[in-house]
């Protein structure tokens, strides 16, 4: 994908109860341009931070953007795992809001596809009905099969 575009430069902030991952599928999905990475299908990205907000309430969230943003990052991204885990995280949308405000930043909520299994469980509950979760969930659902890849 080489070209001689400006990479957009990109950080992942990932929920701390995930904190071991080794941002396998995330990566996955940045290389492969899926879920939320599907946005850049044309552009080269350039990956300039991965980190945990830290814990509830979310305390590395006022730091960890701006060390990303002097490393050029121009959007952050929310990472799945505060998605799909149970229960989805209670401060998401307090982290988007944050973010973009005091750092003038943007902010995807997002970054793999859904796993199929997290799909089918938030399904039965009811978890992401709401207008606003279906407007956010849109990049991460993809298709059966995809979700199916990344279960």
């Amino acid at each position: 994908m080489a070209s001689n575009r400006t990479p957009v430069k990109i950080g992942i902030i990932i929920c701390d109860r995930y904190r071991n991952c080794a941002g396998g599928k995330c990566l996955r999905a940045l290389q492969n341009r899926e879920g939320a990475f599907a946005r850049y299908k044309d552009q080269e990205v350039e990956l300039v931070g991965y980190t945990t907000c830290g814990g509830c309430p979310g305390g590395n969230v006022e730091y960890a953007p701006a060390e990303m943003k002097k490393n050029g990052a121009q959007v952050i991204h929310l990472a799945t795992g505060l998605i799909v885990g149970y229960p989805p995280c209670p401060y998401l949308f307090h982290f988007k809001e944050f973010i973009e405000t005091n750092y003038g930043m943007e902010v995807v909520i997002g970054t793999h596809p859904i796993p199929e299994s997290y799909y089918q469980n938030h399904k039965k509950m009811g978890t992401w009905l709401n207008a606003k979760w279906r407007e956010i969930l849109i990049p991460e659902m993809v298709d059966k099969e995809q979700r199916l890849n990344y279960s």
